[in-house]
């Protein structure tokens, strides 16, 4: 009895360690693919229910509906990133220039109310005119801060930006997942299922609602900041100022992209002798606009999921500082999960505290 229990143990350990070396080579073999897969994923949840839709009419083929949602989606994806491209390939030189001809015909200085601001107006000025006594000098600084600036844009959009190799494979990882998906998830539950039981509905609801709440959260930020820039383009006298702030809503759904919309119009009022408008448009848009996304995308997202909105501020902020452009998703889900357990084991603790059955 004894050499059977002992052979069992044995055999477990070696099957343990069988298993642990295969999962290192696979992960080997698979870590340059897990954040293109998990946008994968992340993409077709978030547009299933548009896919549904496409695939009914197409219910007799199913590889066909799958193609053509995710040329959709790919049309969704490059056209916007080939605009901003171009855009900012076109005026940031422009405006540079402008800047610095302007320059040279005086003494450039803020306007009043930003001069008046308590704190930082009077350093506001006095750095301005430190950087416009030399423009050449104005000239290689401006050009420094837009390289950073792009460094910066280029670490927070991560690999999906940055990588258009990464990109392919993450939309041919959705076209599978949109033909084959119900049936992997299927198989993936059922694996799941022998390892933690029952508790994964519980998880998978958390997982389920998380990333719904953070699509929703997109949604509704990029509506406000579209409300709120479009107040900024009114004040600013710019044209159409509701079919602009409609367009940096649509923008604005591309993470980061808001900054691109409000500070390519404010160039442009620059550039025109708006002096004024330009610069009250840039100081609405940094302080203002950007803010918004900090404070609405947490607020829906703690709404629809019963979790704090300190909780969610951290998840959605320290998901981008450990995962990049992704940890937007997976924070907050990696915190949903965790509520999840929390609110089982105070469940199970509860319930032991009950007196037993008479």
């Amino acid at each position: 009895m004894i050499d059977q229990v002992a052979e069992k143990v044995v055999r477990r350990v070696i099957l343990g360690f069988l298993l642990g070396g295969l999962l290192l080579l696979s992960y080997a073999v698979l870590h340059m693919f897990i954040v293109p897969v998990a946008w994968a994923v992340i993409i077709a949840f978030a547009t299933w229910p548009a896919y549904r839709r496409v695939r009914a009419r197409l219910i007799r083929y199913p590889t066909l509906g799958a193609l053509l949602m995710t040329l959709l989606l790919s049309a969704a994806f490059v056209l916007p990133a080939l605009w901003i491209g171009m855009l900012l390939r076109t005026e940031v030189g422009v405006a540079i220039a402008a800047v610095t001809a302007q320059i040279r015909e005086g003494a450039f200085e803020l306007p009043e109310f930003i001069r008046s601001l308590p704190w930082i107006g009077d350093d506001l000025q006095a750095m301005v005119g430190e950087l416009t006594r030399e423009p050449e000098v104005l000239r290689v600084q401006l050009t420094e801060w837009v390289r950073q600036g792009s460094n910066l844009v280029l670490t927070l959009i991560g690999d999906v930006g940055r990588n258009a190799a990464k990109l392919g494979f993450a939309l041919i990882t959705v076209f599978f997942l949109y033909r084959d998906g119900e049936r992997a998830l299927a198989q993936v539950v059922a694996v799941m299922r022998r390892f933690l039981g029952e508790r994964l509905d519980a998880y998978l609801a958390a997982v389920g609602g998380m990333t719904k709440a953070v699509v929703w959260g997109l949604i509704a930020t990029a509506i406000g900041q579209g409300f709120v820039a479009g107040l900024g383009y009114w004040w600013a006298g710019v044209p159409a100022p509701v079919l602009m702030g409609a367009i940096t809503a649509v923008i604005a759904m591309i993470p980061f992209g808001t900054p691109f919309a409000w500070g390519s119009i404010a160039l442009w009022l620059l550039m025109s002798g708006q002096t004024v408008e330009g610069v009250g448009l840039l100081v609405w848009g940094v302080l203002v606009v950007s803010w918004v996304d900090n404070l609405v995308r947490p607020l829906v997202i703690s709404n629809a999921t019963r979790i704090p909105f300190l909780l969610v501020m951290f998840g959605v902020l320290g998901g981008l500082a450990a995962f990049g452009l992704v940890g937007l998703f997976l924070g907050p889900v990696v915190l949903a999960v965790l509520m999840a357990v929390w609110r089982e084991w105070l469940e199970e603790s509860e319930l032991a505290r009950l007196p037993p059955p008479r």
